[in-house]
């Protein structure tokens, strides 16, 4: 359980901050990073849910909290000690993904398919859905990145790389299933 009584410790005034095994590492660590920018695409779901309802709100809800398991996930380094942990360690895993890939397919079977690329836009929760997207495909940037270094539990990057995807379908569902989308026009300014 979590117990915070305290907010601020004073521990990072010099610009360091504890890993979830203790370590404590520089602000802008790539694992830092990595899993500061899955916070900051939870606080976009966060804004997205404002214009979102039943269903999507509720999938929105079951996503914010799968990123505290992935933050979780990414700021515990060398799984391989996992074992040797005091208490068992938070790790994303593949039925996390699964969900999300039978989310997409539900939620892209009403869809009619693309003949364009897509603008982001249209209704106020499919720009919000795009931005999320966004978000998640620099988290997932970071976590590859971090994964080239360091080891980075594999369905971590799976469940970010199905994330985007899940975001773009649900963008697509927002403008009326599809039909209010916004399409690119190759050239239309020249």
């Amino acid at each position: 359980m979590v117990v915070l009584n305290k907010i601020y410790t004073r521990t990072g005034d010099k610009g360091t901050t504890a890993l979830g095994n203790g370590t404590r590492v520089p602000k802008y660590a790539q694992r830092v990073d990595a899993y500061g920018t899955v916070d900051e695409c939870n606080s976009t779901i966060g804004v997205a849910r404002l214009h979102a309802n039943g269903e999507m709100s509720d999938r929105l809800a079951a996503i914010q909290n799968d990123l505290f398991d992935l933050g979780a996930d990414l700021c515990r380094p060398e799984m391989e000690k996992d074992a040797d942990a005091e208490y068992p360690p938070l790790r994303m895993n593949a039925a996390q993904v699964e969900r999300l890939e039978s989310e997409i397919d539900a939620m892209n079977a009403d869809l009619a398919p693309l003949r364009s690329f897509i603008l982001p836009g249209g209704s106020a929760l499919a720009a919000h859905l795009h931005l999320c997207r966004t978000v998640s495909r620099r988290a997932e940037r970071l976590a590859v990145a971090l994964a080239e270094q360091e080891s980075v539990n594999e369905h971590a990057v799976k469940y970010l790389n199905r994330l985007s995807d899940w975001f773009f379908v649900a963008a697509r569902k927002a403008n009326d299933n599809g039909t209010a989308d916004v399409l690119w026009v190759p050239g239309a300014n020249r």
